[in-house]
């Protein structure tokens, strides 16, 4: 199943999460590729895009669950390498991993005008 697949790519990112914090991002990996889903081409499916889908939808996940645990006072936040300190830019950890989902997935989405950042 593609959330499982989610999930766990996921989890390899963040590395050691407490059993709250597991079942939350249990939850935000489903959202994520029922989400990235809707906004694949006419024609594609999440297996159509293989290993970029599940990149994309993780990275959205842990995003997701950044700016959750932002918003309950984290102190810290680990994805691979990557260490956030919860301070005066707390989503910018977020922000950060859903740009480089946005960048992995762009060639299979539908078109669509935003402004990212100005």
């Amino acid at each position: 199943m593609m959330t499982e697949a989610v999930f766990a790519q996921a989890l390899l990112l963040t590395g050691e999460l407490e059993l709250r914090q597991m079942e939350l991002l249990r939850l935000l990996c489903g959202s994520a590729v029922s989400s990235l889903a809707l906004r694949l081409r006419d024609g594609l499916t999440a297996e159509d895009c293989g290993g970029d889908f599940i990149a994309a939808a993780s990275l959205y996940a842990l995003a997701a669950l950044e700016s959750a645990e932002a918003a309950g006072g984290v102190e810290e936040f680990r994805a691979g390498d990557l260490t956030v300190k919860q301070g005066a830019s707390g989503d910018a950890a977020a922000k950060s991993l859903e740009k480089q989902a946005e960048r992995i997935i762009a060639p299979y989405v539908k078109d669509r005008f935003a402004f990212l950042e100005v």
